[in-house]
């Protein structure tokens, strides 16, 4: 079995692997306080959950935009897994070519939604991933990244309105069926959410105006809020909520293969 650990700002997302199958994923909340104790337990526990040995798992490959926790999450792996994880970008190349210029590269978690979007539809294309914060990246009809932009994540708005007020409730994230509402609450979710899937549909525009491959390009979105999105916009073609998860997959198989074969 193959573990792929997804480290992003606010949650550590697991996926356990036997081939391409995804027998069972589950998640943590990255938290610097955690101790590898604490993680390699929990850890263990959901593994027990899905009815898996830990002693199976051959190894272990960690893509992380969240660098005060690698230590901890690193010792985790080593005692209870008793491997020695792999670590994209630091000894693990994504395989993403550059269309570009300067020297600096996507974060790794943005690499691996893209390698994997790349093998599993086709290029060119527009990935949006909905995390804390909100990315969106174009790949070449060859596959090559050409550029991409960020914005804050919705519920960071929300998130932000809520404290930043004194009167205004904190809400669910949920698109109303009307723009205009007749309650705090529904005004809110009006402004944020129908604001955010606004936003997002004048950035694919843009983007693809930008590639100039017309309407070959597809829309590939990933992370929490994708599905959400996606059902209040016709700009979006496939949600795929295992992105992440599968480029880190694809990524091993080809760092592996480029071992064996001595490059």
């Amino acid at each position: 079995m193959l573990v792929v650990i997804d480290v992003g700002n606010t949650n550590m997302v697991f996926g356990i692997f036997n081939g391409e199958e995804l027998l069972g994923s589950f998640r943590l909340k990255t938290d610097v306080n955690r101790t590898s104790d604490e993680i390699g337990l929990l850890a263990c526990e959901y593994f027990r959950r899905f009815g898996l040995e830990s002693i199976a798992v051959e190894d272990v490959i960690i893509a992380s935009v969240a660098p005060p926790v690698m230590h901890s999450l690193t010792n985790a792996v080593i005692k209870y897994f008793d491997k020695i994880p792999l670590v994209v970008d630091d000894g693990v190349d994504p395989g993403l070519p550059y269309g570009v210029p300067g020297d600096e590269r996507l974060g790794a978690d943005r690499a691996m939604a893209c390698v994997a979007a790349i093998e599993k539809y086709g290029a060119p294309l527009v990935v949006l991933d909905f995390g804390t914060a909100t990315t969106v990246d174009a790949l070449s009809e060859g596959g090559a990244y050409m550029g991409g932009c960020i914005t804050a994540g919705v519920r960071i708005s929300t998130e932000a309105l809520f404290q930043k007020t004194a009167n205004l409730p904190n809400v669910e994230l949920a698109m109303p069926d009307k723009v205009l509402g007749c309650t705090a609450v529904s005004q809110i979710q009006a402004g944020a959410v129908g604001g955010y899937i606004g936003s997002m549909e004048y950035l694919i525009r843009r983007a693809k105006a930008e590639m100039g491959y017309g309407d070959a390009v597809k829309v590939v979105a990933t992370g929490g809020l994708s599905r959400m999105v996606a059902q209040n916009t016709p700009m979006i073609d496939i949600v795929d909520s295992r992105l992440v998860l599968d480029g880190l997959r694809i990524t091993y198989n080809r760092h592996k293969e480029r071992t064996a074969s001595g490059l």
